[in-house]
């Protein structure tokens, strides 16, 4: 009686293990304060880190093995720049600074943005984003938010986004006279393309002869 008085013990203690995993694996949402690290999205191969329940804690700097700074784990910043790197092989110039700052404002339509080795284009210019583009919008407590294009049509662009919810995300885009607005939560600025990207661009858009 007694064998069998402490399998019994065991084994209750062996279902209270198990619950309390259950239990804590329950929480385990993206945004939970179990969830910071865990990847909840992918664009091109390239993963997307839920950041945790607080949008302005980080946990840490980020860099590619040959020392490019990506930005700290898990902000938007981190992955727009370690997309570029690991999805188009394209290094920033100056990658420093938050969000809003990708976007230069003294920088024409359709020129370089030397300090991130991009080509800027404005919200409201002729030129609509495309997939592959980042992003920048302003607000967030003014530091602004950046993303990645992931899928352009001819009213919508779907963007995929580090530290924000959802990660991926159907935004509008409407064509106003010569001009193109994508409309969000956050107002947009403008997006920035890699120069190589540019260039086939133009040249898929080139007529025929």
């Amino acid at each position: 009686m007694r064998r069998k008085w402490w399998i019994s013990i065991g084994g209750i203690a062996v279902i209270a293990a198990l619950a309390g995993t259950i239990f804590l694996r329950g929480f385990d949402w993206p945004g939970s304060p179990w969830a910071a690290g865990m990847p909840i999205e992918a664009l091109n191969g390239v993963a997307v880190y839920d950041n945790g329940p607080i949008a302005s804690v980080s946990h840490g700097r980020n860099a590619a093995p040959d020392g490019y700074y990506f930005g700290q784990k898990w902000q938007c910043v981190e992955f727009v720049k370690r997309y570029l790197y690991q999805a188009r092989g394209h290094k920033m110039p100056d990658g420093m600074g938050d969000a809003a700052s990708f976007f230069d404002p003294a920088t024409p339509p359709g020129a370089l943005n030397e300090r991130r080795g991009l080509v800027q284009f404005r919200q409201g210019g002729p030129d609509a984003p495309i997939a592959g583009d980042l992003i920048v919008f302003d607000g967030a407590a003014g530091f602004g938010h950046v993303a990645i294009v992931a899928a352009a049509g001819e009213d919508f662009i779907e963007i995929v986004q580090q530290n924000a919810a959802p990660p991926r995300e159907r935004m509008a885009l409407k064509h106003s006279g010569n001009g193109y607005l994508v409309e969000g939560r956050l107002p947009a600025l403008g997006w920035l393309r890699v120069p190589t990207m540019q260039a086939e661009h133009v040249r898929g858009a080139a007529p025929a002869g």
